[in-house]
């Protein structure tokens, strides 16, 4: 008699329903657990899937009698639970890893610590717009699991963290992409850079000399971490500061592409995102959708018509000629460093919420240089404020992110930007970085109707 492989999925989110419906198409027995309550869209899906599931316990003597664990990516290696499967020797991998073993199709992974959302909608949305069967998954959208389970994609465009890349075996983008490494959620890492380093390399750990890599070259974490490693993956580098043979660069205000013997040229002020970094993000997207066969008009038609996601660099409204942004995905240094480097304008910034081990020197003269004002949005301003105090004229701390609005709109005169970006995680004020750029949206739009 075929005894059945038991799968315990810890996580009851998206990535983990989708890894329970996939194992379960695929004849396992499927059981999910999650120490917290179920939001109920998904304890409906679980019932109507007729999966077994837990929520607000983990049943251990359960657990650990499992043949394979699927481990949501927001629980840590680190926690009891996880250490105690790891000395049964019970393996414990991610959702991309056990989806990535049932389908044959092209997978386009995107990692870095900034800017993987953008390059991954655009990537999506240029092999989409072009006609091909494509699906969007990771980080972002619908569950790859679940996907994999009900779909039969021919390319899946996938953002990848590094914390779903710390439990892969087998992962094997055919392309991997790597837009940049800062230090960011070293909390989870030992607060060791190099750990973080490692984890972000992952995505090409799986690659032959039939995949391709493409990397930011003017990185130097980057630069420095390739000479250590012998990579097999065919190379593309991507770069503001030089041209480059096989890849794509920044040359005259252009973004220059030449892979496999095509070319590809556009004006990069065309385009609807703006500022260096979404030049990086456009350079690796046009470097994707090469390698997937696109003609130049096609890439031309998807670069002109994407629109990117909220909550990044979104404009919101112009109010007495006075520009308010939201980048509340902006939750780590680099992030506002590139929001900063977007505006000539003199910006007045709203920044703050749960500090991950920042180090604010990385953007001191561009807030020296730009900002005008800041206004901290935290429960915990002491940290920007000390820092900040004597290097921007004007410091305002608050809790309430009309109080912010308000105050920035006083601050402000025409030709001025009000920019929410906070480099910092939200869950002191608002449930999560949507949450919090719903309400500076909402506060603004207040303005307009007061």
């Amino acid at each position: 008699m075929l005894v059945q492989k038991k799968v315990i999925v810890l996580g009851g989110g998206e990535s983990g329903v989708g890894a329970a419906i996939l194992a379960r198409n695929k004849g396992f027995d499927v059981f999910l657990s999650d120490r917290s309550q179920l939001h109920q869209k998904y304890s409906d899906i679980l019932t109507r899937e007729n999966i077994p599931f837990e929520q607000g316990i983990h049943s251990e003597a359960r657990i650990f009698d499992a043949d394979l664990v699927i481990k949501s990516p927001g629980i840590p290696d680190t926690v009891p639970l996880i250490r105690a499967l790891k000395e049964k020797e019970i393996p414990v991998i991610s959702e991309i890893e056990f989806a990535s073993g049932y389908t044959d199709a092209k997978i386009i992974a995107i990692t870095g610590s900034n800017g993987k959302t953008t390059t991954t909608l655009l990537a999506y949305h240029l092999l989409k717009n072009a006609g091909l069967h494509v699906g969007l998954a990771g980080n972002i959208g619908d569950s790859f699991a679940w996907q994999v389970a009900e779909k039969d994609y021919e390319y899946y465009v996938l953002e990848i963290s590094s914390f779903q890349l710390d439990n892969i075996i087998h992962f094997r983008p055919h392309m991997a992409v790597l837009l940049n490494i800062t230090p960011d959620h070293l909390d989870r890492y030992d607060y060791n850079f190099q750990n973080y380093i490692d984890s972000k390399f992952n995505i090409i750990r799986n690659q032959t000399a039939e995949d391709h890599f493409i990397y930011f070259q003017d990185s130097e974490v980057i630069r420095k971490e390739i000479e250590k490693r012998n990579i097999p993956s065919s190379m593309l580098a991507v770069s503001l500061e030089s041209e480059t043979e096989q890849g794509a660069y920044f040359f005259n205000r252009k973004l220059i592409s030449n892979v496999s013997g095509k070319s590809f040229e556009e004006d990069f002020a065309e385009l609807p995102v703006k500022g260096p970094h979404n030049a990086v993000n456009a350079l690796a997207a046009i470097t994707i959708a090469q390698l997937c066969g696109l003609n130049p008009v096609a890439i031309r038609e998807g670069l002109l018509s994407f629109r990117n996601a909220p909550h990044r660099l979104e404009e919101v409204e112009t109010i007495h000629e006075v520009t308010y942004i939201n980048d509340s995905k902006a939750t780590n240094v680099d992030s506002v460093f590139y929001a900063l480097g977007s505006f000539e304008q003199p910006v007045i910034l709203i920044a703050g919420g749960v500090d991950k081990g920042n180090d604010y020197s990385q953007i001191e003269e561009l807030v020296r240089n730009k900002v005008k004002g800041l206004i901290i949005l935290s429960k915990d301003f002491e940290k920007l404020r000390d820092y900040f105090t004597g290097i921007v004229a004007h410091i305002y701390t608050t809790q309430d992110v009309q109080n912010a609005v308000n105050k920035a709109q006083e601050w402000s005169v025409p030709g001025d930007v009000v920019l929410l970006s906070p480099a910092c995680a939200s869950f002191d004020l608002f449930q999560n970085y949507e949450d919090r750029g719903n309400k500076f949206k909402a506060a603004v739009r207040n303005l307009v109707h007061s």
